[in-house]
């Protein structure tokens, strides 16, 4: 494999308001071992091994990965692979939530005390490790109790099972909700907010984004070249069937996003890339890490070659001022009531020192 000079190397900064550094390029482990959902390119122990290296040797620190990748298999190949290196060196962030498949136990799903203090234990198992960094609620639980469940993740924070507390997967007002709940009971903050966010996927701006920016949580977007949709490998108006953009939309149609608009996006980034001698998911993860919310882009790779794509987007480089506004405008989601009225009557009265983010309307 080809060097890394240092100066491509991935940067560090804090998560959120804690004091935890993190790589701005976290690698995500979904593709490692074989597939709870039958998604096709996964990696078998060895590839994801070799890729676990390869994101070491370009200074990686930050490892992600959940339960239910796999039903346990992503955690264990990569509690293999932490057996052979110093553990204080990586940042490993796990999640629960998700129904595991033991479809005999009603109660293997969601975020109750016996859910999370069951989940933590097999997670830490798989991982051989005694403590993980960073702990997600992989998905907003409407049948337990909001206190519930941040006592429990406050209990194994207390306990030293978990370091740091997160989210995934929430709207705007759950963000809030859980935020406003770990500070009226006085529990250990919510640190993160790992999100869908890219190029084709902005809506979480709308308020998510906003109590990141107000409480101080740092932003993990995950799927930044959306199923691969933003890796301009796909050709307008022909449907695929290969690979994962031809899996999603029958798998999960929600994520799916084929459209005019879709291909649009992408050939302003095409044009952007080709200025720069740039690869096109290159620009898209840039786009990203070019946005003060954002704290480190969650990258997958199902080869060692998109692995080294994707990593050459952290550092060397960027986008320029009008680069980034020419890719926030053509990719600028539609605003619906009352976000045309929020946002268009306070477009200037924005306070510097009060004002997050301002959302462009498409209207």
């Amino acid at each position: 494999m080809v060097s890394i000079p240092d100066e491509n190397n991935v940067t560090f900064q804090f998560l959120g308001r804690s004091g935890l550094k993190v790589s701005n390029l976290c690698l995500g482990t979904m593709t490692f071992g074989e597939s709870s959902w039958g998604l096709p390119g996964q990696s078998d122990e060895d590839l994801s091994h070799q890729i676990l290296n390869r994101y070491a040797e370009w200074g990686g620190n930050f490892l992600d990965t959940a339960d239910v990748y796999g039903l346990g298999k992503s955690e264990t190949i990569v509690g293999k692979w932490l057996q052979t290196q110093p553990r204080d060196k990586f940042v490993i962030a796990t999640k629960c939530g998700f129904n595991m498949g033991k479809q005999e136990d009603i109660n293997n799903v969601g975020l109750s005390r016996r859910r999370i203090t069951e989940s933590i234990d097999l997670s830490l198992q798989r991982l051989h490790t005694d403590f993980v960094d960073l702990y997600q609620t992989h998905i907003f639980d409407d049948g337990t109790p909001l206190e519930e469940t941040l006592r429990t993740l406050d209990d194994l924070v207390r306990v030293g099972k978990i370091r740091y507390i997160g989210l995934s997967n929430v709207t705007g007002w759950q963000v809030q909700k859980l935020v406003d709940t770990t500070q009226r009971l006085g529990l250990n903050s919510v640190v993160s907010l790992q999100q869908q966010y890219n190029l084709l996927t902005r809506e979480s701006e709308f308020e998510a984004f906003q109590v990141c920016k107000n409480e101080g949580l740092g932003l993990l977007p995950w799927s930044p070249l959306k199923w691969g949709i933003l890796t301009g490998k796909l050709t307008r108006g022909v449907t695929p069937t290969e690979g994962r953009a031809g899996f999603t939309p029958k798998a999960f149609p929600f994520m799916s996003d084929l459209t005019d608009r879709a291909f649009d996006i992408v050939d302003t980034v095409k044009d952007i890339a080709k200025k720069h001698g740039r690869s096109v998911p290159q620009v898209a993860i840039r786009w990203l890490l070019q946005k003060d919310v954002v704290t480190s882009v969650i990258v997958g790779a199902r080869t060692l070659q998109q692995l080294d794509d994707n990593m050459a987007a952290a550092n060397g480089w960027s986008l320029t001022k009008e680069e980034m506004q020419r890719l926030d405008d053509v990719s600028a989601p539609k605003l619906l009531y009352p976000y045309d009225m929020v946002f268009t009557t306070n477009e200037n009265r924005r306070n510097p020192t009060t004002s997050n983010f301002y959302v462009k309307s498409t209207l």
